[in-house]
């Protein structure tokens, strides 16, 4: 789709700087970018690609220097423009299913809402319910009970286990497994013997689940995930975690069994969380960090195990000049030394 970069800056409310007359064609990378794009700057750190990227155009925040050789359009949010300019240029072009696939398999007692979509081979168990205009790609599992909100989006090969209750506009990305056991076994006599997992998970709204994550259901009460939370690939979440609202869980996080995430957490990628503790709102885990204890709200955490963060920056400090003190150790020990055979020449 072609727009005028006064017609774009008009739809993210933004201010042109430049030629409002170009014709944007295209959206790209600010290093992949090619004439007829449009591009945003969002990281500092790529402040000198403004003047050398191919791109017809920029966005920019308010508070950055227009490059002389481009036309800008200054946004609040380049990050959320360009988002916005993405679909306004280059939208989705893909097919959703619609109606219902004659091979979905559909038990006793299922309900499905207006316009709901089912994909072939879908398999939705006794007495489960589908929003209205809720989307379940091809070769997915739906446990008896379920209930799935209105505008859910479902992708290929996800299974959802028995008296699973998913919100409103709910994407979730193929392979993942909502409900399963939680990892729970007691050792009589040398053997590890399972303990039943009769909870169930709780997902809220606009909550988006990446692929082949793992949320395993309750002991007894719900493993529940908050509103508006954003979860990245390859997680993995145990028995009764509760994770608050509007937080963002990156690749590869582990968080054990019975741990509270409060609101507005950030788990930076591969962080593992030992059970039973809790992280406060607005918390900031740094990627690989190893949490064994509770984090206070606000507070910045990193390192293995966490540690408050300026302090984990500090010891990494100390232990990058281990060699140096090494050799300082060394050399004042030789001046010691030579300092006593001439007292015992004396």
């Amino acid at each position: 789709m072609r727009k005028t970069l006064k017609e774009i800056a008009q739809a993210i409310q933004g201010e042109v700087i430049g030629d409002g007359s170009i014709v944007i064609t295209g959206v790209s990378g600010i290093k992949e970018a090619s004439a007829g794009d449009i591009t945003f700057l969002a990281n500092a750190k790529y402040t000198p690609l403004l003047n050398t990227t191919a791109a017809s155009a920029i966005i920019i925040s308010k508070d950055t220097e227009p490059p002389a050789t481009k036309a800008v359009i200054r946004a609040e949010n380049p990050s959320l423009a360009f988002a916005k300019v993405i679909s306004l240029i280059a939208p989705a072009e893909i097919k959703h299913p619609k109606g219902i696939h004659p091979s979905a398999v559909l038990g006793k007692g299922v309900k499905l809402g207006k316009d709901a979509a089912i994909g072939p081979y879908v398999v939705i168990e006794d007495n489960a319910q589908i929003g209205d205009k809720a989307i379940i790609y091809s070769g997915c599992f739906i446990g008896q009970d379920t209930k799935i909100g209105d505008c859910a989006l479902i992708y290929a090969n996800v299974s959802v286990r028995e008296r699973v209750l998913i919100g409103n506009n709910v994407i979730i990305h193929s392979g993942t497994v909502i409900g399963s056991d939680g990892f729970g076994f007691v050792e009589v006599n040398g053997k590890h013997h399972k303990i039943p997992q009769v909870g169930s998970v709780e997902i809220g709204d606009d909550v988006e689940i990446g692929a082949n994550v793992t949320i395993d259901r309750a002991r007894f009460d719900k493993t529940i995930i908050g509103r508006g939370t954003k979860i990245d690939n390859l997680v993995q979440i145990a028995h009764n975690v509760v994770i608050g609202e509007n937080c963002l869980i990156v690749a590869q996080v582990g968080i054990s069994g019975s741990t509270i995430i409060g609101n507005n957490v950030i788990l930076a990628g591969q962080v593992g969380l030992v059970g039973h503790i809790s992280v406060g709102d607005n918390a900031i885990v740094t990627a690989q960090s190893g949490v064994s204890k509770s984090i206070p709200a606000g507070a910045m955490f990193a390192g293995y195990p966490a540690r408050p963060f300026l302090e984990n920056q500090k010891s990494h400090a100390y232990v990058h000049n281990l060699p140096k003190m090494f050799e300082l150790v060394k050399e004042l020990k030789k001046k010691i030394e030579e300092l006593e055979n001439k007292l015992k020449d004396k």
